[in-house]
């Protein structure tokens, strides 16, 4: 269990910002610092319990916790922050930061997401899709500016704030949006609009592309979702082309479209995912 949450800690440090030196939305990201990384011993001290079937999110905001208490610039004063009332949740909180460096007090909120580029939509952001098409990149940043963000300064929320001597008047609000983004085969060596280039980590296809001769003699593995932000080189069973095919329809049924990690040789992978739609 160590090297999986070693392996899922490391992806998660080398996913890169979604974007870098500019604003989206007028939402400013939060750079995660260069950090010491930690041994096996404090990965596993400070992530007890953290089961394989914990949903991504709540995975890398574990992450994120580990790795900001390996940093000399923060230092992490509240997280998960839940805000209830009559029993009701309201909404939570990520964390709250101080930056040791400046004294500045910040609320982060964290994500980290797969998209998918879809071309055949109109609007140019509204193209980075889920791989499921559940969700969307714009649709993700207007939530944070306009419900997310603003439930910090949410009467109940500066309440609970402030039994933490946390006061939101005074805190900063950035969001760690961390990303990795897969175009279609075709459109390889797009540029894509005020994106940061780092996060494109691989293409998409359908099943019928997938599904020829070009494919046929390399090996595959579909990691769990909670295993897609682990470098593909950390892996050591491999399926047939045959064996993988099965695995794809499989969770076509159930309307998801696997990651594919493809070895094609002992020093190279491709990462793609095959849509079900």
């Amino acid at each position: 269990m160590t090297n999986l949450l070693r392996n899922q800690l490391t992806g998660f440090l080398n996913t890169p910002p979604l974007w870098i030196n500019s604003e989206i939305l007028n939402l400013q990201q939060f750079n995660f610092p260069k950090i010491q990384f930690p041994d096996n011993s404090e990965i596993e001290e400070n992530l007890p319990g953290l089961a394989t079937n914990f949903v991504l999110g709540k995975r890398m905001e574990k992450y994120f916790s580990l790795g900001l208490k390996r940093s000399r610039k923060y230092r992490v004063l509240a997280e998960n922050i839940q805000i209830i009332k009559d029993k009701i949740t309201l909404g939570e909180i990520d964390f709250i930061l101080e930056d040791l460096q400046t004294g500045k007090t910040i609320h982060v909120e964290l994500v980290y997401k797969f998209y998918v580029y879809d071309p055949s939509i109109k609007n140019e952001m509204e193209r980075w899709i889920g791989p499921n098409r559940k969700d969307s990149l714009l649709q993700k940043l207007i939530k944070i500016k306009d419900s997310q963000f603003p439930f910090l300064f949410n009467s109940q929320t500066k309440r609970v704030l402030e039994k933490l001597n946390i006061y939101s008047e005074n805190i900063e609000q950035l969001v760690c949006f961390k990303a990795q983004l897969f175009i279609p085969k075709r459109i390889h060596k797009e540029n894509f609009y005020s994106l940061n280039q780092k996060c494109i980590s691989g293409y998409w296809i359908t099943f019928s592309e997938f599904d020829t001769t070009e494919y046929f003699n390399f090996l595959f593995f579909a990691p769990k979702k909670q295993n897609w932000p682990v470098q593909p080189e950390y892996q050591d069973i491999w399926f047939s082309f045959d064996e993988i095919k099965l695995q794809i329809l499989k969770l076509f049924t159930e309307k998801k479209s696997p990651l594919i990690w493809m070895k094609i040789n002992s020093q190279k992978i491709e990462k793609f995912f095959v849509v079900w739609w």
